[in-house]
């Protein structure tokens, strides 16, 4: 399942000698291979919206954007695989994460930046529209731990883009800068109504001026802000006529919300997201976002596990499957917990298994759940096969 551990073992040629202190065994961690028939390339766009402030950081006159775009390759040849976390993120995420989101993991004993995706840097694209989903990950999570399921997308044949939210993201890498961490916000979404309300609004702006960003891109211009060079016919690729956004916990509810809010948007999956905004009150419910308040047309799913399924889960996912004219289904993920739905999936029995993670910890993470990736990523493509592959405007 992993590569396993990598030691570097110091030890005296010479009889007699005082044994020297041995590094810490550096483990790492191996993602799923894609179980679709394409070769998967991978760019990177950093995107700056002129016409927005970043709301975390009022040194900052522009919002700025990273994105990743996975997409069906035509020929891999030369062109290296791409790192899961660039060097100066896998520097910093243990570190934030385990402090802020997931004490579970080891801050020390693995080696983040190692990790391979199967995607290939600057691959040419395949010069055949596709159908385009955008990923907004959970709250504190970056992008990357959503690669699995977007490599599987792209194999699949759709041109997957994920987005990091910076402020609220454990660390973002930008070019030419020290990387942005959630030290920027100004309080903990989770306890305060009014950062919550902003970190929402904010990602739902953020992944509107992404989906103008592909339009600009999809008609032959490069959005990226350095004018980096851009994959051949990667703007060939894009199918905007058919696309669908998912997310994990705040990103699920940002991406249905999303497609409440904006016509472009023909399908979308909400991991584990509550569809609602923090009571101002302790012990009351909160504001329903309106795609739930009020229903949507287009196709919902909604996908869940057991784990995380509460009553606020319950409560605001019944209300939208209350509006009967929709197009709403309900899936549940059995003996899994919230985190199942991204990477850790695959990366917490990896680390339970080298030691560095406890069992309790591990079911804590992502539950007893076998093989996590095989069931999330089979649900996701299934749908967007459903309800985006074959659709026409």
């Amino acid at each position: 399942m992993f590569r396993g551990l990598i030691v570097v073992v110091a030890a005296s040629l010479l009889a007699g000698s005082t044994a020297q202190a041995q590094p810490a065994p550096s483990l790492v961690l191996d993602l799923p291979a894609p179980t679709g028939p394409h070769a998967v390339g991978v760019a990177e766009l950093h995107l700056v919206d002129r016409a927005r402030p970043d709301p975390w950081d009022a040194k900052l006159a522009f919002r700025e954007l990273m994105t990743t775009v996975f997409y069906p390759a035509a020929d891999t040849r030369g062109y290296p695989i791409a790192p899961q976390m660039t060097a100066a993120a896998a520097q910093l995420f243990p570190g934030i994460d385990a402090q802020w989101l997931h004490p579970e993991l080891p801050r020390s004993g693995v080696d983040w930046a190692a990790t391979m995706t199967h995607a290939h840097t600057g691959a040419p694209a395949e010069p055949v529209r596709r159908p385009v989903v955008l990923y907004s990950p959970g709250l504190g999570d970056p992008r990357t731990l959503g690669t699995s399921v977007a490599e599987d997308l792209a194999s699949h044949g759709y041109v997957v883009v994920t987005v990091d939210h910076p402020g609220e993201t454990s660390e973002v890498d930008l070019p030419g800068r020290l990387p942005r961490t959630i030290k920027d916000l100004p309080a903990d979404p989770r306890t305060s109504p009014s950062v919550f309300r902003t970190m929402m609004t904010t990602r739902f702006a953020d992944l509107r001026f992404v989906l103008d960003e592909l339009e600009s891109l999809a008609a032959g211009g490069n959005p990226d802000a350095e004018k980096r060079t851009l994959p051949d016919s990667l703007d060939r690729a894009l199918d905007l006529r058919r696309v669908g956004m998912y997310g994990h916990g705040a990103g699920g509810a940002t991406a249905a919300e999303a497609l409440y809010e904006d016509p472009r948007i023909d399908a979308a999956a909400d991991l584990d997201g509550y569809l609602d905004y923090l009571p101002d009150s302790p012990g009351q419910d909160g504001e329903l976002l309106p795609v739930a308040a009020h229903g949507v047309h287009r196709p919902v799913l909604l996908l869940g596990t057991a784990g995380f399924r509460d009553a606020r889960i319950t409560r605001t996912w019944s209300a939208l499957l209350a509006h009967r004219h929709g197009c709403t289904r309900w899936s549940q993920i059995d003996d899994a917990a919230h985190w199942a739905l991204t990477d850790f999936g695959v990366e917490a029995p990896q680390l339970e298994a080298a030691g560095l993670m406890s069992q309790q910890n591990r079911d804590k993470l992502v539950g007893t759940i076998g093989d996590a990736a095989a069931v999330v990523r089979d649900r996701v493509v299934s749908f967007f096969d459903q309800h985006l592959r074959h659709r026409t405007r």
